[in-house]
């Protein structure tokens, strides 16, 4: 399931190029493996404490027992912003290719953001179902993504690469700073979002204990290695010395182009498709993400209680379902009348989904050392403290370089988009001081909070 709501096509096709053009262009490739290699360090710490900790939201729980309640109830408040920000990211590219797909097919120039609603729509109507039909529905839909870019890879390495030939150039070590690392980081962290679903779904999956850390190894291993191979295709195939011009003249077309050229039509017209229902399941994915959150923040008391009402027959979280599409809708509605360009959008959210996550995960592997100084619980030095200290040195160092680099990142130096560290943080902070309040005012919804740990 994890994998498969990752979208791989709608992250290799759809926001590969945007890194090649304004981040480290022949670099993005060693950049994918650099950034799992950080998040096998931040798993060896989240799976180790994910032995003792339960419920159906991941960083809520390990925030608040390793660094408190109100903390953890920020992180939760940030946690809901920062996936309906990649769900918005995710949206308005669904919009933008759906809209090119009917006006080149069938003439009809839809509004992207009348293809947003319709999409939101059916993925509403997906998700109030069991967790097993949105699993079965990824599964399908990730098994042809992944088939369709294996057999473009195929097609290039037996045609002898590109115009250079098959090179290992953007495996080199000075590859990773031939361009903008901090833009690269941007869409290379945010191609990661999602793995820590092993977590999330933890009360759907059987024996939680021993699969989730397993599924979390596994789900960061082949996200970096097949977004790795992917885009090293695709920079052989133009050449690396040429994948940046490539990459910047043609954002959309970018892989389109060779698996016309090398597949032929019929794979184009199949790779246009898969575009567009690989982005409807990266919604669904992070629309599940949401519910869970709305569901467990509102079984705790921290939300009105309709929310964590559950579906008579399919035992979903429907009610968060219906809340969260209303806000969506108004959301896309009210962009969509502002005439605000749909790219632009890609731009803010993504600059805001990285931001967010990246702190929201310096903020688990702090926990990580926390609670288990506390009590080692027979686990050892490196899974309780070494790996998530290196983890939190990791983390920082990429939200750093992603802070240094926003406005290039957004397409803009507006101050709202510098702004997004100060609103992330200013979230947290919201979170602290509401806890602290229902502490003071009603302490026995406070006492409650944090009882899904074990």
């Amino acid at each position: 399931f994890v994998m498969a709501a990752a979208a791989p096509l709608a992250v290799v096709v759809g926001v590969t190029p945007y890194a090649f053009a304004f981040g480290n262009g022949t670099g993005v490739p060693l950049t994918f493996i650099l950034v799992g290699l950080m998040y096998v360090l931040f798993s060896v710490g989240f799976t180790a404490m994910s032995s003792h900790i339960g419920g159906a939201v991941s960083f809520y729980p390990y925030v608040s027992a390793g660094l408190g309640k109100p903390l953890g109830v920020g992180s939760a408040l940030a946690s809901i912003a920062t996936y309906l920000s990649v769900e918005l990211m995710a949206t308005a590219l669904f919009g933008v290719f759906a809209n090119a797909f009917l006006l080149q097919w069938i003439g009809a120039d839809v509004p992207w953001w009348l293809c947003c609603i319709a999409l939101h729509l059916a993925v509403f109507t997906t998700g109030r179902r069991a967790i097993e039909l949105s699993g079965r529905v990824l599964g399908v839909l990730m098994i042809a993504e992944v088939a369709i870019l294996t057999v473009l890879g195929l097609a290039v390495l037996l045609n002898g690469g590109g115009p250079e030939g098959i090179s290992l150039a953007p495996f080199g070590p000075a590859s990773v700073n031939s361009g903008n690392l901090g833009v690269a980081l941007v869409f290379i962290v945010s191609a990661f979002i999602g793995f820590e679903a092993t977590a999330i779904f933890g009360e759907e999956a059987r024996e939680p204990r021993k699969t989730i850390p397993r599924a979390t190894f596994l789900a960061v291993t082949l996200i970096a290695v097949f977004y790795a191979f992917s885009t090293w295709i695709i920079a052989l195939a133009y050449g690396p010395s040429n994948i940046v011009a490539a990459a910047t003249n043609d954002f959309t077309g970018l892989f389109q182009v060779q698996v016309e050229g090398l597949l032929g039509s019929t794979f184009g017209v199949m790779l246009q498709i898969l575009l567009i229902t690989s982005l409807f399941a990266c919604v669904l994915s992070f629309h599940n993400t949401v519910n869970r959150y709305f569901f467990v923040v509102s079984r705790e008391g921290l939300l009105h209680k309709s929310l964590s009402a559950t579906h008579n027959e399919h035992n979903s979280p429907h009610t968060a379902g219906l809340f969260q599409l209303i806000l969506l809708v108004a959301m896309l509605t009210a962009l969509g009348l502002s005439a605000l360009d749909p790219v632009l959008i890609v731009g803010w959210a993504s600059g805001f989904t990285a931001i967010g996550i990246l702190m929201i995960q310096i903020l688990v592997s702090a926990s990580v050392i926390i609670f288990f100084a506390k009590e080692d619980r027979g686990v050892s030095v490196w899974r309780r403290a070494a790996a998530p200290g290196f983890s939190v040195i990791a983390l920082s160092g990429c939200l750093y370089l992603l802070v240094s680099n926003i406005e290039y990142v957004a397409g803009t130096e507006s101050p709202i988009v510098k702004s997004f560290p100060l609103v992330i943080a200013g979230l947290i902070v919201l979170g602290m001081v509401f806890a602290n309040w229902l502490k003071t005012n009603k302490p026995e919804t406070y006492e409650n909070l944090g009882k899904i740990l074990n």
